[in-house]
């Protein structure tokens, strides 16, 4: 059986995604920086009839709770098969570049971008074990660079400086640690599951967390010859 860790999977598209790769066979490891959230979370998917799924409590801003994370993996799986790296933050708002505090912009950056970063090397080497490894780091199209330069892009106006600097940021990431094994089997990919209603929006959202979800879990289950070092949304290959 397939095994892969989910960060920040108890509410949401991360919730969701979990749910759809347990029903395709996967074991999956449920992220969750709150104990009580996670354990919530878990009980929802065994009353739904999901029984592979287990929680591992994970701060991405945290090192020694990743490391401690990655020790209680160690002694349930020797593989790991699948990260996606889900945990995010869209930080306090207003946030125009000419005003906005740094320390806003810090933990927004503290989640979104370096913790993914020391997230990934951490499991990495139990990534490596994988016959067929795959990262998902989840972006957003707000991290488009090219987008943003658009007037014409319907989402001109949202100009949100550490949560889109963060999402470019960890685009740039992706292709770095994608060339770094483009001769491997590693398949690594960001993917902006789009306008989606969670309460990460208040609600607001377009698109359902299943439709989210399923493109996600699309990136996560490539096949060998499937893309790598690249950005998606639902309607194909994003511009960086």
């Amino acid at each position: 059986m397939k095994t892969v860790l989910i960060t920040g999977a108890n509410k949401g598209i991360g919730f969701e995604t979990a749910k759809q790769l347990a029903q395709l066979g996967y074991f999956v490891f449920l992220g969750s920086r709150d104990k009580a959230k996670g354990l919530d979370a878990i009980t929802k998917l065994k009353d739904a009839g999901i029984s592979t799924v287990e929680l591992i409590e994970l701060d991405v801003t945290d090192i020694n709770s990743i490391k401690q994370a990655k020790q209680e993996l160690e002694t349930k799986i020797e593989v790991l098969d699948v990260l996606i790296n889900n945990a995010g933050i869209s930080g306090e708002r207003p946030q125009n570049a000419s005003g906005i505090e740094l320390e806003n912009v810090r933990r927004v950056f503290e989640t979104n971008f370096f913790g993914v970063i020391q997230t990934t090397q951490q499991f990495m080497s139990l990534l490596k074990k994988s016959d067929e490894p795959r990262i998902v780091n989840v972006s957003s199209d707000l991290g488009s660079l090219t987008s943003h330069s658009n007037p014409d892009w319907e989402f001109y106006d949202f100009k949100l400086t550490a949560y889109c600097s963060s999402k470019a940021a960890l685009n740039a990431f992706t292709v770095m640690l994608a060339y770094e094994f483009k001769d491997t089997d590693f398949k690594i990919n960001s993917i902006n599951p789009g306008y989606t209603e969670t309460d990460f929006n208040q609600h607001r959202g377009t698109k359902s967390v299943a439709q989210s979800a399923s493109l996600i879990v699309k990136y996560a289950t490539l096949e060998n010859n499937g893309p790598t070092g690249k950005f998606y949304s639902e309607e194909g290959e994003t511009a960086w």
